[in-house]
């Protein structure tokens, strides 16, 4: 990082934070605690778990300065504190934190959904205006600190999702903890968001599993780097990613309809004449489909 734009990150995270408490060190987690080591955004960095097995692999790989599995005593001195857990377990750990961390801090989760966290958090008797909801848009099939990298949300796109009754200051210090972890912020609604993410990535997974379960093991030894990259998604943890699925179910089922009515398209054009013919049908739904993908830029 060049000295003006480390000087720069400095500013705002000393206004940001000076403990930051990690609840869940695994991929996400870990690669947090290592960016804010590796920028120098924390004097201490305390990594929270109900095994101490798993803290002691993210002590192992620097991610975390200090641990332990009394999440009160891990929250007590906090300044920011990012719940990196399961999405089942959000709430909860949500409002434990809330419940045991002084009134100036900073929470945030880093949830796949947001719509029915949000909404719960707020349902419960805890200060919920110390708390955004926020959601990284990077990571990795591999799951654990072992995995974590310092370098995970460089350039990637962090979705922060306040609602009406979320202040002002607690966006702002939430947006600048993302940003001096090289990230770019985004502000949507819970809703808009998990919406959105029902198409860009809880649809993708499931796609990418159906394809994996379709395909029958004799034939793997000739499935080649497309068949591999369109199926490494499936490889994360099935338990996580049932309880993703079952935190944004209409929304998923909606951006599914949209899948099958785009595969009944192209059935119809496999089924007709139109390959016999010249194949102009499949070719602009092929040619639709490249310059969707190709919009991306990578």
């Amino acid at each position: 990082m060049p000295p003006s734009q480390k000087n720069t990150a400095h500013s705002i995270a000393h206004s940001v934070a000076n403990t930051v408490a990690i609840v869940g060190v695994g991929l996400i987690g870990g690669s947090i605690g290592l960016a804010l080591g590796q920028r120098g955004l924390a004097n201490q960095v305390v990594g929270i778990g109900r095994r101490q097995e798993s803290l002691d692999r993210a002590l192992a790989c620097g991610a975390i300065g200090n641990a332990t599995t009394d999440l009160a005593a891990g929250v007590a001195e906090a300044d920011v504190v990012i719940v990196a857990t399961p999405v089942a377990s959000v709430v909860d750990d949500v409002c434990r934190v809330l419940a045991a961390s002084p009134a100036t801090v900073l929470v945030s989760d880093v949830g796949s959904t947001k719509a029915n966290i949000c909404s719960a958090i707020a349902d419960n008797e805890v200060d919920s205006r110390r708390f955004v909801g926020s959601h990284p848009l990077a990571g990795d099939h591999r799951s654990g600190p072992e995995h974590a990298r310092a370098d995970l949300f460089d350039g990637k796109t962090v979705v922060v999702t306040p609602t009406e009754a979320t202040p002002p200051a607690t966006i702002e210090r939430a947006e600048a903890f993302w940003k001096t972890l090289g990230a770019h912020v985004v502000q949507m609604s819970p809703e808009q968001h998990d919406l959105a993410l029902a198409t860009t990535s809880h649809l993708p997974h499931l796609v990418a599993s159906a394809l994996a379960a379709s395909t029958p093991a004799e034939w793997l030894p000739l499935a080649a780097s497309g068949w591999a990259d369109t199926t490494r998604i499936a490889a994360a943890d099935p338990k996580l990613w049932t309880q993703i699925f079952a935190q944004n179910t209409p929304d998923v089922v909606a951006a599914l309809d949209g899948l099958i009515e785009q595969l009944q398209a192209a059935q119809s054009y496999l089924r007709a004449d139109d390959l016999a013919a010249g194949g102009s049908e499949m070719e602009k739904f092929l040619q639709q489909a490249k310059r969707t993908r190709d919009a991306l830029g990578n």
